[in-house]
């Protein structure tokens, strides 16, 4: 199983619509991708390590997938899709990681 992370840096000046991602986007992503979607987590920054300070994300959304190439096969065909809706919710683009899941 894999983890697919979108994170987006917080900042002064970023802008996130949380209710437009939530309600919007990430159903958007969900209808596209399917049963090839595995599960869907959405973390929403409220804090630092250190008091006082922001979180380094505002948002953190984690999509699984059983592998690599399932996420690629099915996300690359909405992939500018998915891109051109960050416009409607944010000011700033995600960074992605892909990582595998290792149960302990």
């Amino acid at each position: 199983m894999i983890k697919v992370s979108v994170m987006y840096p917080n900042s002064n000046n970023v802008q996130f619509d949380v209710d437009y991602y939530k309600n919007n986007h990430l159903p958007m992503i969900v209808n596209a991708l399917g049963s090839t979607l595995k599960g869907l987590e959405l973390d929403l920054g409220i804090a630092s390590r250190v008091p006082g300070e922001p979180a380094p994300f505002i948002a953190i959304a984690h999509l699984l997938f059983d592998d690599v190439a399932s996420f690629q096969a099915s996300f690359g065909p909405h992939a500018k899709v998915f891109a051109d809706d960050v416009k409607n919710y944010s000011n700033v683009q995600g960074e992605l990681q892909i990582s595998e899941l290792i149960n302990l």
